[in-house]
């Protein structure tokens, strides 16, 4: 049976009674009243689009009395009887949730907040993680660890901190005040006398209702020592009243929560019947590509669905320039009414932390989209720093930037308009520079990523080519290429139009097309709790960056310049001539033809390899030369790739390097940073350590790094079920000595460091699917005595091997393989003929679920980490991710606080959706600059 992850249990009358009060009354044309329902089915559209959610359910009260009238026969007697319109109303709401493909549940004798609570205890009882939607105070006692609230009107997240603030206890002592304070609404007597803020302090005082009540005689005021002993019994009934009863009898299966598209013909039925026009025109996507995929789906494949989905959208094109804050407010408001838009950025550049926006598209729906330019003409270049300048008298018609951000804010920052975009991180970043904090958002490159991750490239123009069969315009067909390419602000309007308004429509056309896949593959968790929420947490913190010194990085290029010129002339000597050390060809020769070395493995071009593993083999067998070109090599791209480089990348205005994190590049779901690289900076290498003392705290901070533990090995034991690895970790104990004593046989009281060195070679190497030739590599062994540690591995610890065998067949039989989360990893290559291509699928197969996990973990850690920072009051920054670790920018005073809640919040990461047989243990460093951190 399926379970959801992340289940939302929506409070169905709280929604209604919210939306009849909030809209103006609306009738069908026979006069029936619908409005209330018309406001409940926008509602759910909303919370469909923008919830992170797998599963969600629609809570209802049932008729009739239910068990507290026994209790108390006047609970609830002061209510009023439902206003008459909303009376026929009550059942439309039911058909609504059906119609959206949702469950619904209600039980005589119970109201709905009960059943939200059995349901709320039974599945975090199964480590689903729960979100109430409902602003109820009452439901407010259930808040705690895997139980949040979402206010869906204010769009407000509740936790422990806001009930805190609504009640002045926390959720665990919310009834404990109510029972004091009552409430005139459902009639629940309370004491005479005491609200909520001294109930609070009460409670807070003497702890619960019943310890209060026993010592009443203590309270030093004479009326409310009086009412307390008065009204004692009243106050224990009105316990009874208020506590949610979370064991109400329920017949539950969990499959039945999980989100699925809604029947198109029902859906479109019900919108028909009830006259909701303008709604079924916003639900065109679901009604229209939910039609096709299904039964696509049941005939097996996908290509077929996506081209006939791609048809549905195949409209004509109606482009729009935008020159006036008339036409502009036209664009506006068609957005902000329907609900979404698809948005992109023009700049100057590809960095947008550095280049100025130059236009923005906007794209309503398939075939309608606009250009607005912003700086055309308008952008000096001197000495490649960026200006606007003064002189607009050449420039074409363009809005007033100040005018046309003042106008686009409100609608790029409301709450109720989804703002789609393809790599939209970094739009965020260019709009973030203009004053404008854009969300919510979806992105179509990772939403092709989620469903396909592996299969292809995710940009723009191969998914058009994929999904919608299109060919889009390219960058070089409007600004040109090589010496004559011009930057954005100089292409001629009408082209600039073409070019730009296309990104927003096939954004949106794309969206259309992927967005209802999500569900359909099972992957819409993997999208909406880790793949979307991560992008404004990576925006800010490429906003922030991270220090560089860079006198420090001046100093090691010198040093590495003149160690340099020191190895070449070492190797030239051991080469006994000289020649071009960075030419594979001329170095082969002198290997192979001239020293009579023994060449591996051939190139495509038949030359002997020399690349660094070939290289580290011969030095592994006393070769000097090999070891000195390697050391060559190494300076050489530090010095290049980092102390040279980095010097230019600091920002001129923050003084820190801001690197760019991609999502969507590697197959297993690890991020990866580029302009700079910061994550292949070497860490076992003395010079790799120097590079990160250039990355600095800022005055009065400390960098904190916290670095995940043999993460990858702790999966593996879990994943693989290894008990003996699984007990080692358990127990705390080392590891990798652990390994050596089982396989090697030998006593952990004996134990050399040159064996355990080993058995962490062999750890490590099983993971990645390591090759007797490889091991032997590593060690510096033969091959033979390699292979026998390897099979005294699978013999000591078959679990992995069966883990790696039933991988593989899994992978050949449905083309891709899982993380724990449900993240697909797909494998093009595990049916390959060339049996090396399909050697490294292989390889990939059985190391990607463990890998991926690790990712996965990490990124749940990372969405948690600022939220959780803030609740703490700490002013800590999360500035950089170099796969098992993050680094903070953290003041002094705050040091220490800070790394318990960082280290409680990595090594709690994989909770609640994942429970792990083995512990995760997150180490944490403290330092000036990243070395000593690290």
């Amino acid at each position: 049976m399926t379970a959801p992850q992340h289940l939302y249990l929506v409070d169905g009358y709280g929604y209604l009674f919210r939306a009849f009060f909030a809209l103006p009354p609306i009738s069908k044309k026979d006069g029936t009243p619908t409005g209330a329902a018309y406001g409940f089915s926008n509602m759910l559209v909303k919370l469909l689009r923008e919830s992170d959610a797998d599963g969600m359910l629609v809570v209802f009260d049932a008729k009739g009395p239910t068990f507290r009238s026994e209790i108390y026969p006047e609970y609830k007697a002061n209510r009023e009887e439902p206003p008459e319109d909303l009376v026929p109303q009550f059942p439309m709401v039911r058909e609504a949730a059906r119609a959206f493909g949702l469950p619904i549940l209600e039980k005589e004798g119970y109201e709905a907040d009960d059943i939200i609570a059995t349901v709320a205890k039974l599945a975090r009882e199964k480590g689903i993680e729960v979100t109430i939607v409902s602003s109820d105070k009452d439901l407010m006692q259930l808040v705690g660890p895997g139980i949040s609230m979402l206010d869906p009107m204010k769009n407000r997240k509740i936790g422990p901190e806001e009930v805190l603030e609504k009640f002045g206890v926390g959720p665990d002592k919310v009834v404990e005040v109510q029972s004091l304070a009552g409430d005139s609404t459902d009639n629940v007597p309370g004491v005479p006398g005491i609200g909520i803020k001294t109930a609070a302090q009460l409670i807070e005082e003497f702890g619960d209702l019943e310890t209060l009540l026993e010592r009443a005689g203590e309270i030093k005021q004479p009326k409310r020592r009086e009412n307390l002993q008065t009204y004692a019994e009243q106050a224990r009934i009105s316990w009874k009243l208020v506590k949610l009863a979370d064991d109400a009898p329920l017949e539950i299966d969990w499959d039945d929560f999980l989100l699925r598209e809604p029947d198109p013909k029902t859906l479109s039925d019900f919108l028909d019947a009830y006259e909701f026009r303008s709604l079924k025109t916003r639900l065109a996507d679901k009604l229209e590509a939910g039609d096709v995929i299904p039964d696509e789906r049941e005939a097996g494949g996908t290509g077929e669905a996506t081209k006939a989905a791609a048809d549905t959208l195949n409209a004509g094109e109606s482009f729009e320039l935008v020159q006036d804050l008339k036409a502009l407010e036209a664009w506006i408001s068609e957005a902000g009414e329907q609900g979404f838009l698809a948005v992109d950025t023009e700049t100057t550049g590809l960095d947008p932390m550095r280049d100025l926006m130059v236009g923005i598209s906007l794209a309503t729906r398939p075939g309608r989209a606009c250009y607005i330019p912003l700086r055309h003409g308008l952008i000096e270049k001197e000495s490649d720093q960026l200006a606007l300048s003064g002189d607009a008298e050449d420039a074409p018609k363009q809005i007033p930037v100040k005018e046309a951000i003042k106008a686009l804010k409100p609608l790029l920052e409301d709450p109720s308009v989804l703002k789609i975009g393809q790599n939209i991180k970094f739009d965020l970043l260019v709009f973030a520079r203009e004053g404008i904090e854009v969300a919510p958002i979806d992105d179509t490159m990772l939403i092709s990523y989620a469903l396909e991750g592996g299969a292809h490239g995710h940009g723009m123009d191969e998914l058009a080519d994929l999904h919608l069969g299109k060919q889009t315009i390219k960058f070089s067909e409007v600004a040109g290429s090589g010496r004559k390419q011009v930057t954005f602000d100089e292409v001629p309007l009408d082209k600039a139009l073409d070019y730009a308004a296309e990104d927003a429509d096939v954004t949106l056309r794309l969206h259309q097309v992927l967005k209802p896949q999500l569900r359909a593959e099972h992957v819409a968790t993997v999208y909406e709790t880790l793949d979307r929420p991560l992008v404004p947490v990576l925006a800010q913190m490429e906003r922030t960056g991270i220090k560089v010194d860079r006198d420090i990085l001046r100093r090691f290029s010198n040093d590495f310049a003149q160690r340099i010129e020191e190895l070449e002339e070492k190797v030239y000597k051991v080469a006994g001539r000289r020649f071009t050390i960075g030419s594979p060809k001329q170095l082969g020769e002198i290997l192979f033809d001239e020293m009579g070395l023994e060449a591996g493995r051939k190139t495509k071009g038949g030359a002997a390899g020399t690349g660094a593993d070939i290289l580290q083999g011969l030095a592994n067998q006393g070769h000097e030369l090999p070891a000195l070109v390697l050391d060559w090599r190494q300076l050489s791209k530090l010095k290049s790739t980092y102390t040279d480089a980095l010097q230019n990348q600091i920002h001129p205005e923050t003084g820190r390097v801001h690197t760019s994190f991609s999502q969507a590049v590697a197959s297993t779901g690890r991020l990866s940073s580029n302009d700079p690289n910061l994550q292949n900076i070497p860490v076992r290498t003395e010079e790799g350590r120097k590079i990160r003392t250039a990355f600095v705290a800022e005055e009065g901070c400390k960098l904190l790094s916290v670095d995940y533990s043999q993460i990858e090995l702790r999966l593996t034991a879990h994943i693989a079920q290894v008990p003996a690895l699984v007990e080692a970790f358990e127990a705390g104990q080392d590891i990798h000595a652990i390994t050596a004593s089982q396989v090697f046989d030998v006593p952990l009281k004996d134990m050399t460091p040159e064996v355990r060195r080993q058995a962490k070679a062999i750890n490590f190497g099983i993971i990645y699917g390591i090759s007797p030739f490889g091991l032997a590599q590593n060690l510096g062994i033969e091959q033979s005595a390699a292979k026998a540690y390897i099979e005294a591995y699978f013999e000591r610890y078959p679990g992995i091997r069966d883990y790696m065998d039933a991988t593989k067949k899994l992978a050949r039989e449905q083309g891709y393989v899982t993380t724990l989360f449900g993240r697909k990893v797909h494998l093009p290559g595990i049916k390959d003929a060339n049996p090396a291509r399909r050697s490294f699928s292989e390889r990939a197969a059985i190391n990607a679920p463990i890998q991926g996990t690790a990712a996965d973990i990490i990124k749940r850690a990372m969405i948690r980490l600022p939220g959780a920072l803030a609740e703490a009051k700490l002013k800590a920054k999360m500035i950089l991710q170099v796969h098992d670790e993050l680094l903070f920018e953290v003041p002094e005073a705050e040091i220490e606080k800070t790394s318990k809640l960082v280290k409680k919040v990595m090594e709690g990461a994989a909770e609640p959706a994942v429970k792990l047989a083995v512990p995760i243990d997150a180490d944490a460093g403290v330092g000036d600059n990243w070395a000593d951190a690290h």
